[in-house]
Formats: structure tokens, C-alpha cells, sequence
């Protein structure tokens, strides 16, 4: 295993484990007929490459890279509404396997762009066979339609290298209001929403039938 394989090794520890714990949260909810905060979860560790791009364009040493880069561990907590995404927060806030470090409202205080999300940077302890590794991991938790937006946006960035002309970028920010305004009316009907949600999963449960 080479160096970068050894370095990042954790940081995919800490990826898999928060994952599980986070759906198998999901999957809780959704046995116990409750409504869940939590719709998806994905996460990923950033490719050798970003990483180095990243630390030279911050100016961040490479024996720093631990405690300076944040995100090299990432984990997203999509929501189907956007009380959701409070309810997730407090979920994080209150756990004990985890520090929350700080805690970035881009919902509120939405980005020129138009992005919004909710991100928090944990703390996460990882036993390995040299011992508790503590790493720093970005999680950002965000709506369906926030979700989607962002997509977009990201590959947009790619396609144009970070320079995304100035005319797709107004439209990107009448899309992100577009999504917030889906996301504000979603909200006015959650509660007919999720009773509808309910419906439809019990007529599943009792339309399985016995497994053969």
C-alpha cells in the first residue's frame, strides 16, 4: 500500500461507518411508521488529485493536511423538506460518537451563486489496528431540490473549469431561487404529503405477502 493509500485509508473508514449509521437511522424510522428526516445518504473521499490541487491553491502543507482540509472526507444527508434538515442537525448535535467543530447555515445565508445547504464539520474517532485515529469529516445536508440544483451546478463548474459564463450563471441563479420556492411550497403541504407517504407504504407492506 503506498503512502496516499495509508493516508486516506481512515477517511474511507470513516466514510463507510457514518454511512451505515446514517441509513440504518433511515431504515429505523421507516419500520416504525414514523416520518424520516433522512430520504438518501452518499459520501466520498476526495481523489488523491483534488486533495494535492486543493492544498497548493490554500496553501496547505502536506503534514497539515489532516487539520487544515476539512473536507477530504464527505458525507451528504439529502431531506425531503426543509424542517428536515433541522431535525438532521439536531440529530448530529446530539450524538456521542461524534464532535461537531462548526457549523456553516448556507440556507440562510445562501451563497451569490444561489447554493444553499447546511454543512457541519465533525470529528470522528476511527479504530484502526495502530490505534483511534481522529478525522475531520464535512457533512452537508440539504433538500431534494437543493440536491438537484447543486448537481447541476457542480457539473456546469466542471464543464467550464470553474468559469461558468456570466449568462448561465444568472439562469443558474433563477433556477436556485425556482428550487427554493418549490422547496418553501413543498413545506406548506408536508404534513398531506407525508400522510400520503404513509398510506402508500402500508398498502405495500400488506400487498407483499408471505415470502415463498
Amino acid at each position: 500500500m503506498n503512502g496516499w493509500a495509508i493516508f486516506l485509508s481512515p477517511y474511507h473508514q470513516a466514510v463507510e461507518e457514518l454511512k451505515v449509521k446514517f441509513k440504518s437511522l433511515r431504515d429505523q424510522y421507516q419500520r416504525s411508521s414514523k416520518h424520516t428526516p433522512i430520504e438518501f445518504v452518499t459520501g466520498r473521499v476526495k481523489p488523491m488529485t483534488s486533495i494535492q490541487e486543493k492544498a497548493k491553491r490554500k496553501n496547505i502543507s502536506l503534514e497539515h493536511l489532516h487539520t487544515e482540509m476539512q473536507d477530504i472526507a464527505g458525507l451528504r444527508i439529502v431531506c425531503q423538506f426543509v424542517t428536515d434538515i433541522d431535525t438532521v442537525v439536531e440529530m448530529l448535535r446530539s450524538r456521542n460518537d461524534i464532535t461537531v467543530i462548526s457549523e456553516r447555515d448556507y440556507i440562510k445565508e445562501k451563497k451569490s451563486s444561489g447554493y444553499r445547504s447546511y454543512h457541519m464539520v465533525i470529528d470522528y474517532p476511527v479504530h484502526t489496528i495502530d490505534g483511534t485515529r481522529h478525522v475531520l469529516v464535512e457533512i452537508q445536508i440539504r433538500t431534494m431540490a437543493m440536491n438537484f440544483w447543486a448537481t447541476i451546478e457542480h457539473s456546469l463548474n466542471y464543464k467550464y473549469s470553474g468559469e461558468i459564463p456570466e449568462h448561465v450563471k444568472r439562469r443558474l441563479v433563477r433556477a436556485a431561487e425556482a428550487a427554493y420556492n418549490l422547496d418553501e411550497e413543498m413545506s406548506k403541504i408536508q404534513d398531506e404529503v407525508r400522510e400520503a407517504q404513509t398510506i402508500i407504504t402500508k398498502r405495500r407492506e400488506e400487498n407483499k405477502g408471505p415470502y415463498k
